[in-house]
């Protein structure tokens, strides 16, 4: 099968990328591929599992029309800046229709850092199931192509199992690719990415500061939209916030159990920088990089442009406020709610009684009674549901569609690594289908509904370097 493949991004200037070869692998084999998605690009699964397939997906065969690179970038990293980041362990092989094709995990990079430029086994599993999740819930992000085992070992703590993961993505531009730019003092290239970007997005801007603008509103969108599922990035370091709105780099990422405004995960985030309530505002925070790196762009009165750049950052809590107060409207039924004190009131509840995010929410959906249950002390519960209905009649089926059933649970994605490691894919291929229908009780499954036990809490999730 010929695969439609072309690279628009290696038509840039060189500044932008440094040409780079994956690096083959002995013996690989497929875990897994989306038949949904590889359907969607006009890629026949089958070829995918054939041996010509997996040699691409491998990065073992380069087929015509790709050309793989790395893309350089910078970042504010937990607010530290680096002048130089780039893929140091993802190659971009190119685009079909109009979506990047990229292997993680494929060998090292001109940006690697003395790195191997591979992937452990559990980076690679954990963001196939978790970015697929993702999409089911409705919630934009990056996409699974596929999983290889990729027959090698590779050291990190201990020698581990090695994975390529194959990431579709609308693109992989970046807060971090314009400030890289930005701190070479480069306009042209700027001005390059700014045509780029509107181009690949199909955006209506014209501008730099249109585009600005358009990140603004997706920004917003996508970190209410997290919130909604109780999703906690772990990482949003400006290198991992997409221009595209997309939820990109699944490494510390986790959904909560118990609802805890304070939750983080990430073991390298000591401090809570990224934790569940700090994400609004540090997405204004990586949106306010993005305004200094293009602020040439804006107009050439600097006083102007920084006037510009202000007035419409000032705008993102009210559109993050609008956001939020519409999903979770939603997912109390009563979507013409205006009254932000009832949602509040409720995730107080939640976080007084360290109630489970995901049931209390579907178990509303559910009943008065059921939902009682998830709380040691009823009556405050009880003095929240009097609230509730004195807002109307609530949408259940609405809440029903919003609400979900399954989700990545910590625990459930450690035993499937686990699994994994030790030659076992059923928990993986179990949990990824119960994923994939998340709105739904399915016979079978009931199991991955449940909150870890106290012995099975994850506490700590880690970076896939």
């Amino acid at each position: 099968m010929k695969l439609n493949f072309q690279n628009t991004f290696a038509r840039l200037p060189e500044s932008f990328f440094k040409k780079t070869e994956p690096t083959p692998v002995i013996q690989p084999s497929i875990i897994a591929v989306n038949d949904g998605l590889a359907n969607e690009l006009g890629i026949d699964p089958d070829f995918l599992r054939s041996d010509q397939g997996l040699a691409i997906l491998a990065g073992n065969s380069i087929p015509e029309g790709a050309e793989p690179l790395a893309m350089a970038y910078a970042g504010h990293q937990f607010g530290g800046f680096s002048p130089q980041l780039g893929d140091g362990r993802a190659i971009l092989i190119g685009e079909i229709g109009g979506k990047d094709i990229q292997l993680k995990g494929a060998g090292p990079t001109p940006f690697s850092r003395r790195g191997d430029g591979r992937s452990a086994l559990g980076p690679v599993l954990r963001e196939y199931l978790v970015s697929e999740a993702m999409y089911a819930l409705g919630i934009p992000t990056t996409r699974a192509l596929a999983a290889v085992l990729s027959g090698e070992l590779v050291l990190r703590e201990q020698p581990e199992k090695g994975g390529i993961f194959t990431r579709v993505a609308s693109s992989h531009l970046r807060i971090g690719t314009a400030q890289y730019f930005a701190a070479r003092n480069d306009t042209e290239s700027l001005k390059d990415l700014v045509r780029y970007a509107i181009q690949r997005h199909n955006l209506q801007a014209s501008n730099a500061f249109e585009l600005f603008q358009d990140v603004i509103r997706k920004q917003a969108l996508l970190v209410a939209q997290w919130m909604g599922f109780g999703f906690i990035h772990g990482v949003m370091n400006t290198d991992n916030m997409s221009l595209s709105g997309e939820t990109i780099d699944y490494g510390p990422c986790a959904f909560m159990d118990r609802f805890n405004p304070t939750q983080k995960f990430s073991y390298i985030d000591q401090n809570g920088r990224y934790a569940y309530s700090n994400q609004p505002g540090i997405a204004q925070w990586n949106l306010t990089r993005l305004a200094e790196a293009l602020l040439p762009l804006f107009d050439e009165d600097q006083e102007k442009a920084v006037t510009m750049a202000k007035e419409e950052l000032e705008k993102f809590p009210s559109l993050f406020d609008k956001a939020h107060l519409e999903i979770f409207s939603k997912k109390i039924g009563l979507p013409q709610n205006n009254d932000p004190e009832l949602i509040r009131a409720l995730l107080d509840l939640m976080a007084s009684q360290k109630t489970d995010f995901t049931l209390t929410f579907r178990s509303l959906s559910n009943s008065p009674d059921s939902f009682l249950l998830n709380f040691e002390d009823e009556e405050p519960a009880q003095d929240w549901l009097a609230r509730w209905n004195a807002g109307g009649i609530p949408d259940t089926s609405l809440m029903k569609v919003i609400n979900p059933v399954y989700i990545p649970r910590n625990h459930r994605i450690e035993e499937v690594i686990e699994a994994a490691n030790r030659g076992n894919f059923n928990p993986f291929h179990e949990l990824h289908k119960a994923l994939q229908n998340p709105y739904n009780e399915q016979e079978g499954f009931e199991k991955l509904q449940q909150p870890p036990r106290p012995e099975e809490i994850v506490c700590n999730t880690f970076c896939g370097t």
